[in-house]
């Protein structure tokens, strides 16, 4: 039994070097680090790599809205509650009038991005896409489209028979400035048979990405974990992750941030099916972890404040990640499935300088960024979140 410990030990400690190194562990290697590792000495690790990448005593953070396009999808994501079918009477597709009015009221909150996201809807095509994107920008030239995913990419493609690059260089002319990491769930055919049948395959979805990369579009990469799937597919998955961003041209920089957040279980068909989120926080810090030891090459890990909670969140600022995502004015697909937590910009400062780093607001691009004039939004000095009390 002691020569079993040592070894483990020692096993360990080649790992942490490797990893310290910048060099690509393997499958079994983030597994032995999952399993195994002290997650103090995990997190010390992760930590030490977050230095290095991302010098300075600072937190990002940003202001954003989230809309979605439409509630009508063929996907049958099993993990969704927001969706519904073609003729159902609870379908929409945002109007333009509507964007509007969400656009202004975001700029009054100091916001610079819109995040437009599915569902699958059997009848828009490209024109649809394009021509929104468009008037867009023609109203609100400042504003960033961080919008769609490659799930909605490839159906597009589809209905159009078009390739992906086709669907992407019209994007992108119409004024699409980054692709989120949508749709990537877990990366495993087997996971994704399971719990989104109708959505791209894992090839498609790097495919898809892949392209985006080529034309320079920033991109991220997302995980939702806790679910069907098993330890080895979570590593393989950050594994497709790396593995497709050190194929990237050099002039691109393909993903910027990685995102991890456990599946949200309240009133979704795999709940029904007897699949419950199982993830503590021990979990989720650990998973930080092990993201920001498995991605060397992807600078940005953010911590979900919205699906873990603030505490959680904070901790992980300690264990790799380096960014605490957006006040998220708006959000409808995770909220529907019980992700309760609110942050304002007061509130997500405060944490951020709670969990003893300076809050810098940021762009898409991660680029620090000054706050605009606006009627909800400012940013605090240090003194100034040090004298006010804490916000739950």
């Amino acid at each position: 039994m002691l020569n079993t410990g040592m070894s483990t030990i020692n096993n360990l400690q080649s790992i942490y070097s490797k990893a310290l190194r910048f060099e690509f562990l393997t499958k079994d290697e983030g597994i032995e680090l999952y399993q195994h590792a002290p997650l103090a000495e995990l997190m010390h690790v992760a930590n030490e790599m977050r230095k290095k990448l991302v010098p300075g005593n600072w937190v990002t953070w940003q202001i954003d809205r989230n809309v979605n396009i439409t509630n009508v999808c063929v996907a049958g994501c099993k993990f969704c509650n927001f969706h519904c079918k073609l003729h159902d009477d609870s379908g929409y597709i945002t109007s333009v009038a509507e964007y509007k009015i969400k656009i202004k009221e975001l700029q009054r909150y100091g916001g610079d991005q819109l995040l437009l996201q599915g569902g699958l809807h059997p009848k828009l095509g490209l024109e649809f896409y394009t021509n929104l994107f468009s008037e867009l920008k023609e109203s609100f030239p400042n504003i960033k489209l961080h919008a769609l995913g490659p799930p909605e990419i490839a159906h597009i493609a589809r209905i159009e028979k078009k390739s992906y690059r086709e669907v992407l260089e019209a994007l992108v002319d119409a004024g699409l400035d980054s692709l989120p990491g949508a749709g990537a769930e877990i990366l495993s055919d087997r996971v994704r048979k399971q719990i989104s049948p109708g959505k791209a395959t894992t090839q498609v979805w790097l495919d898809v990405m892949a392209e985006a990369h080529k034309l320079g579009l920033v991109t991220s990469a997302t995980m939702m974990f806790g679910h069907v799937e098993t330890l080895e597919e979570r590593i393989e998955h950050l594994i497709h992750i790396r593995d497709l961003q050190a194929k990237k041209p050099e002039y691109a920089t393909g993903f910027m941030a990685f995102i991890p957040w456990p599946f949200q279980d309240k009133g979704t068909k795999l709940e029904q099916m007897g699949v419950a989120n199982k993830i503590t926080a021990d979990e989720y810090v650990r998973t930080i972890a092990v993201s920001r030891i498995m991605l060397p090459n992807v600078n940005h890990i953010q911590a979900s404040w919205l699906t873990v909670g603030k505490s959680t969140a904070q901790i992980c600022l300690h264990a790799g990640a380096d960014d605490f995502g957006s006040i998220m004015i708006e959000e409808n697909v995770v909220s529907s499935a019980g992700a309760t937590h609110k942050m304002d910009a007061y509130g997500i400062q405060k944490a951020i300088a709670d969990a003893g780093f300076e809050p810098k607001l940021r762009n898409q691009r991660y680029e620090k960024i000054l706050l605009p004039d606006n009627e909800f939004s400012r940013i605090l000095s240090y003194n100034e979140l040090h004298s006010k009390p804490n916000v739950i």
